[in-house]
C-alpha cells in the first residue's frame, strides 16, 4: 500500500509499487498487512487507505478511516454494564444537603445544581439566600451519553414496576364497582319483597332528573375578545381500546398512524358477536353507501349506451330517473311474481284454499247438454259469499235483492250503494221518477233516428216548409254518399259521363281564375247536383296515388305486366 512517504521514492521504487499492487490485485503476492496484523484488502481505492500526514504512520494502516469515539462509548457502556447500572436519569435523587446558604446558590432554595431562573420550586416570599433556612439539596445530574439507536428509543427509561401502581389504581376502581352492584342488588331485591315502596318513587325521579340533565349540552359562546366561555360535555367514553390494540400480531390488519385507519378487519377469526369493530372498510358496506354504490353504478351502465347523466352537474336528475328505473323494475318483477303464481299456483300461502274448488273436485256424477243444462245428477250449489237472512242499516231485504242495469242493490228501498241507509218508499218513487224521464228521452232519441243530422229541423215556417227541407236534405245524403244504396238511372249517367268529359276538357283549357265561387254547384246552372253527376264525377276523377291508375297503358302482353 501507498503511504504519506510515497511522493519521496525515485521512478524505479514507484514502479516496484505499483507492480506489487497490480499482483495483490489479481492475487499473484500476499496481501498488505497492518499493524494489528489484519489483512487490507487489495481492491481499497488509494485515496482510502493513504493516511494523512498528521499520522505520522510508518505503514500501511486503515485507522484512520475506523470511529474511535465509537470504540470509546462502547467501552463506557459495556463498564456501565458491568456495573449494573441503567444509563438514564434518575429522577429525584439528591446528592448533597447543605446547611447554609452557599456563593452562586439558587437564591430561592439554595442548591447548587440550578439558576434562580430555573428554579422549579414555589417563589418564596423571602429566598434562601436571606432567610439561610430550608436549603434545598443539590439534584443529581446524571451524563447520558447515548448512541443513534439510544437516542432514538422511545423505551429508554421505562420501568415496568411504574405500571403496579396502574394496576392497583385500576383494582381498587373495580373492587368498588363490585361494591356498588351489590348494594344495588340488595337494594332492588328489598324493593320486591315490599319494603321501601314510598321511597322508591322519590329515587326514581331523581334519577330521571339526573340522567335529563346529562343530556343538556351547553355551546362555548365566543367573546368580544376572542376568548370562550361556557362547556361542552364530552360523553366519549374513555375506556375502549384503541384499533392497534386489538390483535397485537404484527401480521394482521395494518394500521396507518397518519390517518388513524385500520381499513382490514383485525380479528376475522372471531364471530360478529364478539366484534366491536370491523375495520373502517366495513363502514363503506353499510347505511347509504351501498345505495349510492348502485346510483353510480346504473349512471355508468346508461353512459356506456349514451344515455347517462354526469353525477356532478345533475345529481338530483340522475336520482330521479333511478328511482323510476327502480320503480318499473319493481313492477316488471312483481308482475311476474303474479303470472307465475296465477300460472303453476303457490305452495307456501296461508290463506285457505277457495271453497269452490274444493266442491268442484268430487266423484259425483252430473251430466249436462250442449247448452250447460244438469241433465243427469245433481247441480252443485256454490253458497253466497254474502251472510243470508241478515239485515242491516233499516233494510227490509239483502244485499243482492235488486238488479238495475249491471248494478246490485237493495229491493226495499233500489239502492245501488251497499251498507247505506235505507229510506223505504221515497227514495224508491224518486229512482222510478228518474228512471221514467231517463226512459222517454231515450225514447225520443231513438224515435229521431240515429244519425244525428237527422235530429236537426229545416228551416222554414210551417209542415211545407218542413217537408221540402227533409226532402232536400235526403237528396243531399243521396248525393254525397252517405245513403248506403242510391239507385242511378243509366241512361242519366251516361248523359252525366258525357257532360263531365265536357267539363273536364273545357276546364283545362280555360283559365283557373274564372272559375266560380262555389265548386259544388253546377257551372252556368242554378241547381244541386243529381247522384247521377255525382257518380260521373267520381267515376272521372283522376287519382295520382291510384296504384292501378295506368295499368293498361303498361303493355297487352302478360310478360309486360310482368315487368
Amino acid at each position: 500500500m501507498a503511504s504519506s512517504s510515497s511522493r519521496q521514492k525515485s521512478r524505479e521504487d514507484y514502479r516496484r509499487a505499483m507492480e506489487l499492487e497490480e499482483a495483490r490485485k489479481a492475487g499473484l503476492a500476499p496481501a498488505a498487512l497492518d499493524e494489528d496484523g489484519k489483512e487490507i484488502n487489495p481492491h481499497i481505492p488509494q485515496f482510502m487507505t493513504t493516511a494523512p500526514w498528521y499520522m505520522q504512520s510508518d505503514g500501511p494502516t486503515l485507522k484512520h478511516q475506523r470511529n474511535w469515539k465509537k470504540e470509546v462509548e462502547g467501552a463506557e457502556e459495556a463498564k456501565e454494564a458491568a456495573k449494573g447500572k441503567d444509563q438514564w436519569y434518575q429522577r429525584g435523587k439528591k446528592t448533597f444537603q447543605a446547611t447554609k446558604y452557599r456563593k452562586g446558590a439558587c437564591a430561592n432554595c439554595g442548591a447548587m445544581t440550578h439558576k434562580t431562573k430555573d428554579c422549579l420550586e414555589r417563589p418564596r416570599a423571602k429566598g434562601a439566600k436571606w432567610t439561610n433556612k430550608k436549603i434545598a439539596a443539590d439534584e443529581h445530574i446524571a451524563e447520558v451519553r447515548l448512541g443513534y439507536d439510544g437516542k432514538r428509543d422511545r423505551w429508554n427509561g421505562y420501568d415496568a414496576r411504574d405500571f403496579a401502581k396502574v394496576q392497583q389504581r385500576y383494582e381498587k376502581i373495580e373492587s368498588a364497582k363490585q361494591e356498588e352492584a351489590k348494594k344495588l342488588e340488595l337494594e332492588e331485591k328489598f324493593k320486591d319483597e315490599g319494603g321501601g315502596e314510598g321511597d322508591g318513587e322519590g329515587e326514581f325521579l331523581l334519577k330521571d332528573e339526573e340522567e335529563a340533565g346529562f343530556n343538556k349540552v351547553e355551546k362555548r359562546v365566543r367573546t368580544t375578545a376572542g376568548g370562550a366561555t361556557g362547556s361542552v360535555r364530552n360523553l366519549r367514553i374513555r375506556e375502549d381500546t384503541a384499533k392497534y390494540l386489538l390483535n397485537l400480531d404484527v401480521n394482521s390488519a395494518h394500521y396507518d398512524p397518519k390517518s388513524r385507519s385500520m381499513r382490514a378487519d383485525p380479528n376475522p377469526d372471531l364471530p360478529d358477536s364478539e366484534k366491536n369493530f370491523r375495520g373502517d372498510a366495513h363502514l363503506l358496506r353499510e347505511g347509504e353507501v351501498q345505495a349510492w354504490n348502485r346510483l353510480v353504478l346504473h349512471q355508468g351502465q346508461l353512459s356506456g349506451a349514451g344515455q347517462g347523466h354526469h353525477m356532478q352537474a345533475l345529481p338530483s336528475q340522475a336520482e330521479a330517473l333511478y328511482k323510476e328505473f327502480k320503480a318499473k323494475k319493481e313492477k316488471v318483477a312483481a308482475k311476474s311474481k303474479t303470472n307465475v303464481v296465477d300460472l303453476y299456483g303457490n305452495a307456501a300461502r296461508e290463506d285457505k284454499i277457495d271453497q269452490r274448488l274444493l266442491v268442484g273436485q268430487t266423484e259425483r256424477y252430473v251430466e249436462y247438454n250442449r247448452r250447460g243444462q244438469v241433465v243427469k245428477g245433481e247441480e252443485n250449489r256454490v253458497a253466497s259469499r254474502y251472510e243470508e237472512d241478515v239485515m242491516v242499516n233499516n233494510h227490509t231485504s239483502v244485499w243482492g235483492s235488486w238488479w238495475h242495469d249491471g248494478v246490485w242493490g237493495y229491493a226495499c228501498c233500489r239502492q245501488t250503494m251497499r251498507n247505506s241507509y235505507c229510506t223505504g218508499q221515497a227514495e224508491r218513487d224518486e229512482g222510478n221518477h228518474g228512471e221514467a224521464a231517463g226512459t222517454a228521452a231515450r225514447e225520443v232519441a231513438v224515435g229521431a233516428g240515429g244519425d244525428g243530422r237527422k235530429m236537426l229541423k229545416p228551416r222554414g215556417v210551417g209542415e211545407a216548409s218542413a217537408s221540402a227541407g227533409a226532402a232536400g236534405y235526403q237528396g243531399k245524403q243521396q248525393t254525397w254518399g252517405e245513403h248506403q244504396e242510391v239507385a242511378l238511372d243509366e241512361e242519366k249517367l251516361k248523359v252525366a259521363l258525357g257532360k263531365e268529359g265536357e267539363r273536364v276538357k273545357a276546364r283545362a283549357e280555360r283559365d283557373e281564375r274564372k272559375r266560380g265561387y262555389n265548386s259544388l254547384r253546377g257551372e252556368g246552372e242554378g241547381n244541386d247536383m243529381t247522384p247521377e253527376e255525382m257518380e260521373a264525377y267520381r267515376m272521372k276523377k283522376m287519382r295520382a296515388d291510384d296504384p292501378m291508375l295506368k295499368f293498361k297503358d303498361l303493355g297487352d302482353d302478360d310478360d309486360d305486366v310482368l315487368r
